[in-house]
């Protein structure tokens, strides 16, 4: 069974930092993509980052030059440094795989961490 661990959420001032971490364990040949996402109260669910096995990344626009996405691929490990977090980034943050294991290529979602930016 291949799952997702995610960790790192809490509160935090703006202004602040957070790091998000994400591992996938199990049985995986390969990820092809690993990738963040939040939804707030009463929102859609929206992309905040991707990263593919070859190191391409992609960012919403709302957070382009304050979130960087890394991986750890020998480690099936994704990152989401978070700075300068603004109010408007809470949320609950969900990690997302693009992977082949077991036989099979599916997409696999994390249980989700809660971000809150507040003084």
């Amino acid at each position: 069974q291949v799952q997702l661990v995610e960790s790192g959420g809490g509160l935090v001032q703006p202004g602040g930092s957070l790091r998000l971490s994400c591992a996938a364990s199990g049985s995986i040949d390969s990820i092809y993509a690993m990738g963040w996402y939040r939804q707030a109260p009463g929102k859609q669910r929206e992309l905040v980052a991707t990263a593919t096995s070859g190191s391409s990344t992609n960012y919403a626009d709302s957070v382009k030059g304050r979130f960087t996405i890394s991986r750890e691929n020998a480690k099936n490990t994704v990152y989401l440094q978070m700075n300068s977090l603004k109010p408007e980034d809470t949320a609950v943050y969900y990690c997302n795989a693009d992977l082949h294991g077991a036989g099979a290529r599916f997409g696999l979602w994390g249980q989700g961490t809660q971000v809150t930016v507040s003084s």
